[in-house]
Order: structure tokens, then sequence, then C-alpha cells
């Protein structure tokens, strides 16, 4: 991983950007992204075929994130398989689903 990303990820996750996580921030983490969403959730799989510029601009696209976000995810996608890419209620995580999948990346809606 290039010190960059691992950058970005440790100032993403920083329990000081997110408030009332000064306490317990892995609990506080949890509590935090638990309720950032509707009930549902995007995830996304890797395959052989799309590239990380590919993955980030639809990303971007389709969540609204920011690149830098955007590339986290993809990260996540081409070294753990797969990345939980957006939270929301079942219509807008359909919608977001059918953006991406217009690359032709594998992706599923699924309850939270």
């Amino acid at each position: 991983m290039s010190s960059s990303l691992k950058e970005t990820k440790l100032r993403i996750f920083n329990a000081a950007t997110l408030p009332g996580l000064e306490d317990n921030p892995l609990t506080s983490l949890n509590e935090y992204f638990s309720n950032a969403g509707d009930g549902y959730i995007v995830v996304v799989y890797d395959n052989s075929v799309n590239t990380y510029e590919q993955v980030i601009r639809v990303l971007v696209q389709a969540t609204a994130c920011g690149v830098e976000e955007a590339a986290i995810e993809a990260w996540e996608i081409d070294h753990l398989g797969k990345s939980v890419v957006h939270h929301g209620n079942f219509s807008e995580c359909n919608r977001a689903a059918g953006i991406i999948r217009q690359i032709g990346i594998r992706v599923e809606v699924v309850t939270d």
C-alpha cells in the first residue's frame, strides 16, 4: 500500500475527525457507520477487467463520494475482494448500484 493511501486511510478513520468518537473509537466507529445509512448497503466485488481509474470514477459518480474515499474503496475491492461503497435506503442503493453496474463490475444491494 502506498504511503499516501495509508495516510488517507488513517486520516479518514481518525477519531478526532468524526464527532462523538472521543471515548472508544472502535465502538464509536461501529455505531457511527451503523447509523449512517437507512438499512441497505452497496457491495462491489473485484474482477480482473476494470482498472482502478474506472472504479474510482464510477464510485465518485454513483455515490457522490470524494476521490480519496473512492480510491480507498477501490483498494479494498482489489485487495480484499469486495468493499461496501454506499449506505442508504433501498431506492438510493439501487440507483447507485445501477450506475456502478454499467462498467461491468459485480455489485449487490443487501440489507445492512
